[in-house]
C-alpha cells in the first residue's frame, strides 16, 4: 500500500504555474517554511528545543549560513544559541554549553551601548540589515573580524531583528549571518523579502516565547502559593513544623518504588512527569484544612492542656492539701505538748504516710496527664476515687478533681478528647472543601482525590468518606502510608518522641495486617528500603537502629 503525498496549494501553484518566476517560487517556498515553523513552534513546550527551532527556522527561511539567538537578561544580552553550518558550530539549545560573556546594554557611564549591532537593534527597536560588516562604520565588528581570522571565515551580511512581546518589551534579538545563494553558494545580502519573512517569524517566536514564559511564571506562582499555604500550616504550630514538607518527599519516594516494581499488583503502575507534578502538588496541600484548626487542639501536649497545662493547678491543690495536713499535724503535736504529753510516734507516722500517699497520687496524675501510655480500667477507677478527695477553697470543701479534669485525664490514648479528635479530623473535610473550590486545570484534576484520601483505610473504616482500597487510586494510598510513617517518626510532636525505625516499622506492619494501609505498597516500601532513604534524610541518627 502506497501513501499519496498531499499537495499544498502553494506547491500546486509552483508545479502548475509554468510562468512563475524564480522569485515567486522562492516566496512560495518561504511561506511554506514559515507555516511549518509556526506550527512546530506552537506545539513545542521545551524551552531549549523551542529556541533551537526558532533559530533553525529563521536560517532556513533566509538560507543563511549561521545565526545567534539572544535573550534579554536584565541590563545585558545573553547568548542562548549559536549555529554555523560551514564552521560546524552548535552551541546552546540541544548543543554544547555556551561560555561567552553577556553583552552589556549600557556603558559604564550609563549611556546606551550602540556599538554592538544587537544592542543597537534593542535600543532602537528596529531591524538592522547590513550588507557587509567590514564596510560598516557605525558598529564595532572588531570581535567579528578576530573570530573570522581565527576560524578562516568571512562574516559578511548581517540581519538583526528584535523579538517584541505583547507589552512592547524586547525580550530577545534574532541575528542571522551570511545569506547564501542556494545555487551558487555565494554570500549575498538579506533581501527585503527574506527580511520580512524573518521579521514575521521573529514576531511569532516572541509570541510563543512570551506565552511559554507566562505559563512558567504562572506555574511558579501557583507552586509558591501552594508551598506558602503548607508553610503557614506548619508554622502555625511548632509541633507540626515540617510535616507538610516531609510528606510530599516520602509520598514521591513510595510512588517511585511502586513505579519501579515489575511484578505482582503494581507491575502495571507507571508514573509520568505530569503524574509526579500532580502528586507533588496534592502532597503539599494534603493538610491545608488544618489552617482553621485551633492551635490549642493542634498543640495539646498533655491531657489537661488548654491555654496552659492545668496540671499546675492540681499541683497547687495538692500543695494546699499537704499544707493542711501539716497544719493539722502540728496542731495535734502542740495540743499534746500543752497537755504535758510527749508527741507520739504514731502521730508522726500517720502524717508522713498521708503526705506520701498525696505525693503518690500526684505522681499518678502527672503520669496520666502525659498521654504516653494507654489507660487501664484500674487507672480510670483510681482517678474516680481521687475525685472524692476535697480541698479547702475559701473555707469551702470542693472536689480535688473536677468532672472535666477527670474526663480529660481518662483519655484512653494520646492527649485529645473525642470532641477534640473530631476537631482535628475535620481538617480533612475542610481540605476537601477548600480544594474543591479551586478550578484546577486538566493536568491537576486528581489533586482533590489524592489529598483528600490520606486518612482513608483499605477496609473502608477510615474517614471522611469511608473509602475502600478499590475506591482509591494508588497515589492516594501511597500518601496515606507517607502520612502515617511521617507521624510515627516525627520528632517534633508535643505528646511523644519520634519513634525509632524498628518501632515505626513494627507498627506499620500491624497496620498492614489490620488492613489499615495498602499491603502491596507496604511491601514496596520495605523491599526497596524507602524507610531507609527517608530516615537518612530526615531522622536523627539515634532513630536509625536498623538497616
Amino acid at each position: 500500500m502506497t501513501t499519496q503525498k498531499i499537495i499544498t496549494p502553494f506547491e500546486k501553484i509552483a508545479t502548475t504555474g509554468n510562468g512563475l518566476s524564480a522569485d515567486l517560487q522562492k516566496i512560495i517556498g518561504q511561506v511554506e517554511k514559515l507555516t511549518d515553523i509556526g506550527i512546530a513552534l506552537s506545539s513545542e513546550k521545551d524551552t531549549a528545543q523551542l529556541l533551537e527551532k526558532i533559530l533553525l527556522g529563521a536560517k532556513s527561511i533566509t538560507n543563511s549560513d549561521g545565526g545567534t539567538l539572544y535573550r534579554v537578561d536584565g541590563n545585558t544580552i545573553k547568548i542562548e544559541i549559536i549555529r554555523s553550518d560551514s564552521l560546524g558550530i552548535s552551541l546552546g539549545g540541544e548543543g554544547n554549553t555556551i561560555n561567552i560573556p553577556n553583552i552589556p546594554l549600557y556603558g559604564e557611564n550609563g549611556e546606551p551601548n550602540l556599538k554592538n549591532v544587537v544592542c543597537y537593534s534593542y535600543h532602537n527597536n528596529k531591524t538592522i540589515n547590513i550588507d557587509d560588516a567590514y564596510d560598516a562604520v557605525h558598529f564595532d565588528f572588531a570581535g567579528t573580524k578576530a573570530f573570522d581570522k581565527k576560524n578562516n571565515y568571512r562574516s559578511k551580511s548581517f540581519l538583526s531583528i528584535p523579538l517584541t512581546n505583547h507589552q512592547g518589551e524586547i525580550i530577545g534579538i534574532l541575528q542571522l549571518i551570511n545569506a547564501t545563494d542556494p545555487e551558487t553558494q555565494e554570500i549575498i545580502t538579506f533581501d527585503s523579502v527574506s527580511q520580512r519573512f524573518a521579521e514575521a517569524l521573529a514576531s511569532q517566536a516572541a509570541t510563543v516565547l512570551t506565552k511559554q514564559q507566562l505559563i512558567t511564571d504562572l506555574e511558579n506562582m501557583f507552586e509558591s502559593l501552594v508551598k506558602l499555604i503548607a508553610t503557614a500550616v506548619d508554622e502555625k504550630s511548632p509541633y507540626t513544623g515540617g510535616h507538610c514538607r516531609r510528606v510530599p518527599e516520602l509520598t514521591l519516594m513510595l510512588t517511585e518504588a511502586a513505579h519501579d516494581t515489575d511484578h505482582g499488583y503494581l507491575q502495571d503502575f507507571r508514573l509520568t512527569e505530569a503524574d509526579r507534578y500532580e502528586l507533588t502538588i496534592a502532597s503539599w496541600l494534603h493538610d491545608c484544612g488544618k489552617i482553621i484548626t485551633p492551635e490549642y487542639v493542634i498543640d495539646k501536649a498533655t491531657k489537661l492542656e488548654t491555654i496552659f497545662d492545668r496540671i499546675h493547678l492540681l499541683e497547687t491543690r495538692f500543695e494546699v492539701l499537704k499544707r493542711d495536713r501539716e497544719i493539722a499535724f502540728l496542731k495535734q503535736q502542740l495540743a499534746e505538748l500543752q497537755d504535758n504529753m510527749t508527741s507520739s510516734s504514731a502521730l508522726e507516722h500517720t502524717y508522713q504516710a498521708d503526705i506520701a500517699r498525696l505525693d503518690d497520687d500526684l505522681a499518678f496524675i502527672r503520669l496520666c496527664n502525659t498521654g504516653g501510655e494507654a489507660m487501664s480500667g484500674e487507672d480510670i477507677s483510681r482517678l474516680q476515687s481521687l475525685q472524692k478527695l476535697t480541698w479547702s477553697l475559701n473555707n469551702v470543701d470542693v472536689p480535688l478533681l473536677t468532672d472535666e479534669e477527670v474526663y480529660n485525664l481518662s483519655i484512653f490514648r494520646g492527649t485529645l478528647t473525642s470532641e477534640e479528635r473530631n476537631v482535628i479530623n475535620n481538617h480533612i473535610n475542610v481540605t476537601i472543601s477548600m480544594l474543591e473550590a479551586i478550578k484546577f486545570p486538566k493536568h491537576l484534576q486528581n489533586v482533590v482525590e489524592y489529598a483528600g484520601g490520606h486518612h482513608e483505610r483499605m477496609d473502608g473504616k477510615g474517614y471522611p468518606k469511608g473509602l475502600s482500597r478499590e475506591e482509591m487510586s494508588i497515589p492516594a494510598r501511597a500518601m496515606a502510608i507517607a502520612d502515617v510513617f511521617e507521624a510515627l517518626t516525627a520528632k517534633d510532636r508535643p505528646y511523644k518522641k519520634g519513634k525509632k525505625l524498628s518501632e515505626a516499622l513494627f507498627i506499620l506492619k500491624k497496620l498492614k495486617e489490620d488492613k489499615h494501609i495498602d499491603p502491596d505498597l507496604y511491601d514496596a516500601f520495605i523491599k526497596q528500603k524507602i524507610y531507609k532513604k527517608y530516615a537518612e534524610k530526615f531522622l536523627d541518627d539515634v532513630q536509625i537502629d536498623i538497616d
